[in-house]
């Protein structure tokens, strides 16, 4: 096999809140010393190794990787890889999020505190990883596609890793899940808040604040704001509402105000979203 160097991804520029997106995905065979970081994604990222060495540091740990291992990014944490000098690696990854993206990393028993794993027992890892970049695209078909690479993916890693899902229980995640529903339930309504979601989950505002850092690497209201905006931005593109509508269906009361926190999330106004969206090129592959 040849040694030459090479990188194929995708990125897709818009995510709408279908509870779970794929954001990029790829498989590349890096340099030697290429590196990545410190810094933060908004969104888990998950690198498979297929043959080479490589460092993955989380700002406490340097760890030594090699083929079979496999490294997470959480949104928010502080992270940095490189390749080895005399064996650089080669990986597939992919990159995702959505409003169930927490919890279903959280079964897989991969986090912040322990973003390592290790598979070697066949090729399904890689297969799901490859399968999720061959059918890239933007078409509601595509999205079907590929998230059904992704959950194939965690399913595994679910199966072999996920044992330690009641120690997080005991840990209060339950409480994260319940607030989670609360919000999903509860989101269109304008006049709930962080003090509504704690007593809902029956503990302190403090408390749901704790547990929010610690599972999601997220404070819990601007999980809510992150939520509202992105059930937002998808009835903009698929229901042609207008903005005061749009910000109307999803809690927001002041239309100025919804305006900010959405080009805050997005980057774009949502007057200039639904129109960014539609002249995207949808079928265009980014390799370099």
């Amino acid at each position: 096999m040849s040694n030459e160097k090479f990188k194929h991804s995708f990125k897709t520029p818009f995510h709408d809140n279908l509870g779970l997106a794929v954001y990029s995905s790829g498989l590349q065979r890096c340099t030697a010393g290429h590196s990545w970081g410190p810094a933060v994604r908004n969104h888990y990222t998950i690198h498979y190794i297929v043959s080479g060495r490589g460092y993955f540091d989380d700002g406490k740990t340097h760890y030594e990787l090699s083929a079979g291992d496999g490294f997470l990014f959480v949104p928010n944490c502080v992270v940095s890889y490189q390749a080895d000098q005399e064996d650089p690696w080669e990986y597939c990854w992919v990159g995702f999020n959505g409003t169930d993206a927490a919890r279903l990393v959280q079964e897989t028993g991969l986090s912040c505190e322990n973003p390592i794993f290790h598979y070697d027992k066949d090729d399904a890892l890689k297969q799901c990883l490859n399968h999720i970049y061959d059918t890239n695209g933007s078409r509601p078909c595509d999205e079907a596609r590929m998230l059904s690479g992704l959950l194939e993916f965690l399913s595994i890693l679910m199966e072999e890793f996920g044992q330690t899902l009641p120690a997080r229980h005991r840990n209060g995640y339950e409480y994260v899940e319940k607030s989670i529903r609360f919000i999903d339930y509860n989101y269109s309504r304008d006049d709930i808040d962080i003090n509504d979601i704690a007593a809902n989950a029956g503990i302190s505002r403090s408390h749901l604040y704790r547990l929010f850092m610690q599972h999601i690497s997220m404070p819990p209201n601007e999980y809510l704001s992150h939520y509202r905006i992105d059930k937002a931005a998808y009835l903009l593109r698929h229901n042609n509402l207008s903005v005061g509508e749009a910000a109307y269906s999803t809690g927001f009361s002041d239309q100025l105000y919804f305006s900010r926190v959405f080009k805050k999330y997005k980057g774009v106004p949502p007057s200039r979203y639904a129109g960014l969206v539609n002249s995207s090129d949808t079928g265009e592959e980014e390799k370099k």
